[in-house]
């Protein structure tokens, strides 16, 4: 299994829409980083300005990072997808099916070597996002206490609060991409064309988070169920105290999400007819 899916990372990092994602990110943290030290911290405080004075290092990486990961993990799945949607529409585009299935190892190997690739390719997806935002950003801006403003409350957290809550709100991320990893693999399983999956996945997102928003009944049954619902759960990390339990309540569905569109893809390869 270790040699198949290092043979699926080679196919998947010989291709150059692979490094569109890493690119974006390092264009896109950078810009956020200039333009909040260019900003001070009055984009943060210019609501409280009247009624608390900040004394402190607030604006450094700790900070600088949390607004970053707010900003681009709504664009992270199309960066996902575009690399997931073509793990098996790939394999079509090229005519390589028949000689990949004829090969002297299980469809399910396949599956799941091509599966693992993808998620190896997410997770470092996110670690670059990482790197380049807390990382980098605490070089720049150094440390300090945490300032996170919610509708109703304004909570600093001490500097040795913070960093366990970066690492679990990434490992989290990865977990939620995962789920768009999985989503646009299954896709990918049913179609010849990469672009397809691309935007199937990327509009049913987009589906779901607006029937998570729409205040109807029926939409408010569903909304438990859809992965979408927990894409931000990441933010209970900067919560006082945590919210365990509706943290393990969203991994929970955001693993079941994942376990059955594997399933459901590794049904339909294993159904596939590669005379056809």
């Amino acid at each position: 299994m270790i040699t198949l899916v290092s043979i699926e990372l080679y196919k998947i990092f010989k291709k150059w829409r692979t490094y569109i994602g890493f690119i974006a990110i390092a264009v896109l943290v950078p810009v956020i980083q200039i333009a909040i030290s260019m900003e001070g911290l009055d984009f943060k405080t210019r609501n409280f300005s009247q009624s608390f004075v900040f004394v402190g290092n607030f604006l450094n990486g700790y900070l600088v990072s949390h607004v970053i990961l707010f900003s681009l993990f709504i664009h992270i799945p199309f960066l996902v997808a575009l690399v997931a949607g073509d793990l098996f529409a790939g394999e079509a585009t090229a005519g390589t099916y028949r000689m990949l299935i004829t090969r002297p190892v299980s469809r399910f190997s396949i599956v799941t070597s091509k599966f693992i690739a993808g998620i190896i390719y997410t997770t470092l997806l996110i670690l670059w996002l990482a790197i380049l935002s807390l990382g980098v950003g605490t070089l720049i801006f150094g440390t300090g206490e945490l300032l996170v403003i919610r509708s109703s409350a304004l909570i600093i957290f001490e500097r040795n609060d913070v960093l366990w809550r970066f690492p679990a709100a990434y490992l989290y991320a990865v977990c939620s991409m995962s789920v768009v990893t999985s989503i646009a693999f299954f896709f990918s399983s049913l179609v010849e064309n990469s672009i397809g999956p691309i935007i199937t996945t990327m509009a049913i997102i987009i589906a779901f988070i607006i029937i998570s928003a729409i205040n109807v009944n029926i939409f408010q049954a569903i909304k438990p169920y859809l992965f979408t619902n927990y894409m931000g759960t990441w933010s209970l990390f900067f919560d006082k105290p945590v919210d365990v339990k509706s943290v393990l309540d969203a991994v929970f569905v955001l693993l079941a999400h994942i376990v059955v569109l594997y399933g459901i893809t590794l049904y339909i390869f294993n159904k596939k007819d590669i005379l056809t």
